[in-house]
Formats: structure tokens, C-alpha cells, sequence
């Protein structure tokens, strides 16, 4: 990569010019999903800002409270959560959002409705803030039936409906990873211009991968076919040399390498939680969009995930999503357990 070259780079793609120019593509488009995308992305920026000061601002901690899901709630959690909230709602393009945080799905006033419903899950691996781990943002964006009269039902689809899907990664540098159909691509915040910039154009995951991604801790308790699959990446049968274990334990910065090095990520059900813990809507369902789009897959054990329907907003699933070839192994190992009942 020439840097010297790049430093002196005018025409830059930045995430805004990328939208607008996909919006061309549609005739009949009147920039609202643009309008809404740049409200995302600026909530992005002012947790970025927030992630990296936190140790400064004194928003490490606890803020004293637990969410829906009976986690503790982190001071950058709640702030995190108003900042998305009040950037959505004030873009004038939303109906419905749903948050990890809430345990009701927020209903926007009728003044400030659009046709856009969000899932979102504001600070994924919020507990590794206090160490400095990557952290980030996960959404997912779909269209309402009718917007003058939106009901829970609407936010109850398969993934396969989503417009878009993204994540917003705080780590060594600030990447926003965007699908909105049609490829992936990845743009890093360029904090001198206050801009993201493509810097990932049309990500493709490796067909097959050499990493596998899994909190082993959990092994006592796995199902045959997930104990089998990582016993086969740790001891290979076939000469291949064995896959190497890479865990963060923030599923933004697992999937990112994933998405970029190949390999797969599982979180499986097991006998602590036999329906998984990632939640459907805003976890499992946007990354296992970006991973179809970058040519990769995503299973649950029983289906394709982007098949499910939730039954509830805070529905959770277990997941395998990767590198093609690797999914459709844990997916011949579940269909053998099935065919053995």
C-alpha cells in the first residue's frame, strides 16, 4: 500500500457520496434511507467519541441498573442507548425501534414517523469496556407495512426482509460495516475529517477459512454435533493442519475478523441455554445478513437463520456464520445427528 500516495488522495468515497450514489440506482427513491443512514452514522461518531473518552469522562462502571436481558447495564450502555434512540427518532424517517436495552419496542410519535423500523443493539460487548477490548454497534433496518399504523407484528420478520444491516466497530480504529443488498463494504472513520471513508470496498469472505471462533468454556455443555465439528477443527481426520482458536468475546470484533479472514463463529445452544444466547433481531440477524452478502452463511442447528421468524423482540438463537465451506460442515453434522434420531 503506498501511504504516501493515499495521504495526498482528493477524491475520497465517503460513506454519505457511497449512499447517494446506490440511491441513484433507484429512480422512485426519495433519500429517506439515506436521511436515516446518516442519523446511524452519527450516532456511530458520538459513541466513538464517547467509547474513547470513557476512561477520561469517568463512563467506565456501572450505571446501578440491569437491562431486559438481566445484564448489568454499563454507564456507556444507557448513553449509548439515548444517543441511537434520539438520532433516530429525530431523522423523521422511523416508525418502531427496537433496542437491547428496552424491553418495549418504542413507538415514534405520528409527527415524527417515517416507514423505516430499526433493531439495534447500541454497545455489543459492553462488558469488556473497562479493558479496553473492541467493542461496537449492531443494526438492522426494514420497512413497515403501513406506517400510519405500525404494530409489534412488523418488527416480527425473518431476517430475509432486512433493507440493510450493519455494524459500527470501536477498536484501534472506528469501522462501519454496511450491507444495504447488494455486496458489503467497510469504511473507516478518518478522524481528522470527521468523515468514514471506503476503505473496504466489496468485502468477500474466504470460501473456507483457517480460524474458528467459540467460547470453549461452554464445551461440557454443547450438543454432539458442535462438540464434533470442534474437535474435528482442533484434530483434523483428513491431513489438513488444525484450525487456530481466536476468541474475543465481543461478537462485533469475532465477526469482523471472521468477515475479513474467514473461518466461522459459533455461539450454540447448549444445556445452560438451549435457545442460545444472541439475540434474533439484532444480533443474529444482522450479522448473518452481512455474512450472506459477503458470499458466507448462517445457520441456526435447524435452519438457515435469515429463515427464522422471532416469536418476541428479545427472541434468542444459537448461530454458526462463516466461510461457506465451513458452515456446510457443522450443517452435514447436524443433519447426521437428525438422521441417527
Amino acid at each position: 500500500m503506498d501511504h504516501a500516495a493515499d495521504a495526498h488522495r482528493t477524491d475520497l468515497m465517503t460513506i454519505t457520496r457511497h449512499v447517494l450514489n446506490e440511491q441513484t440506482k433507484y429512480p422512485e427513491s426519495r433519500g429517506d434511507f439515506t436521511i436515516l443512514l446518516n442519523h446511524i452514522v452519527l450516532g456511530c461518531k458520538f459513541v466513538c467519541s464517547s467509547v474513547s473518552k470513557a476512561g477520561l469522562a469517568k463512563l467506565f462502571g456501572l450505571a446501578g441498573e440491569t437491562n431486559i436481558q438481566g445484564e448489568e447495564q454499563k454507564k456507556l450502555d444507557v448513553l449509548s442507548n439515548e444517543v441511537f434512540v434520539k438520532a433516530l427518532i429525530s431523522s423523521g424517517r422511523t416508525c418502531l425501534l427496537v433496542s437491547e436495552e428496552d424491553e418495549e419496542a418504542i413507538f415514534v410519535d405520528q409527527s415524527k414517523r417515517g416507514k423505516y423500523i430499526v433493531v439495534f443493539d447500541p454497545l455489543d460487548g459492553s462488558s469488556n469496556i473497562d479493558c479496553g477490548v473492541s467493542i461496537g454497534a449492531i443494526f438492522g433496518i426494514y420497512m413497515v407495512k403501513h406506517k400510519d399504523n405500525p404494530t409489534i407484528d412488523d418488527v416480527l420478520q425473518p431476517g430475509n426482509n432486512l433493507v440493510a444491516a450493519g455494524y459500527c466497530m470501536y477498536g484501534s480504529s472506528c469501522t462501519l460495516v454496511l450491507s444495504t443488498g447488494s455486496g458489503v463494504n467497510g469504511f473507516t472513520l478518518d478522524p481528522s475529517l470527521g468523515e468514514f471513508i471506503l476503505t473496504h470496498p466489496d468485502i468477500k469472505i474466504p470460501k473456507k477459512g483457517k480460524i474458528y471462533s467459540v467460547n470453549e468454556g461452554n464445551a461440557k455443555n454443547w450438543d454432539e454435533p458442535t462438540r464434533k465439528f470442534v474437535e474435528k477443527c482442533k484434530f483434523p481426520t483428513d491431513g489438513s493442519p488444525p484450525k487456530s482458536l481466536r476468541y474475543i468475546g465481543s461478537m462485533v470484533a469475532d465477526v469482523h475478523r471472521t468477515l475479513l479472514y474467514g473461518g466461522i463463529f459459533l455461539y450454540p445452544a447448549d444445556k445452560k441455554s438451549p435457545n442460545g444466547k444472541l439475540r434474533v433481531l439484532y444480533e443474529v440477524f444482522p450479522m448473518s445478513y452481512l455474512m450472506e452478502q459477503a458470499g458466507g452463511q448462517a445457520f441456526t442447528g435447524k435452519q438457515r437463520a435469515l429463515d427464522l421468524v422471532p416469536g418476541k423482540i428479545h427472541e434468542r438463537s444459537p448461530v454458526f456464520l462463516g466461510s461457506y465451506d465451513d458452515v456446510e460442515e457443522i450443517k452435514a453434522l447436524y443433519a447426521a445427528a437428525d438422521a441417527a434420531k
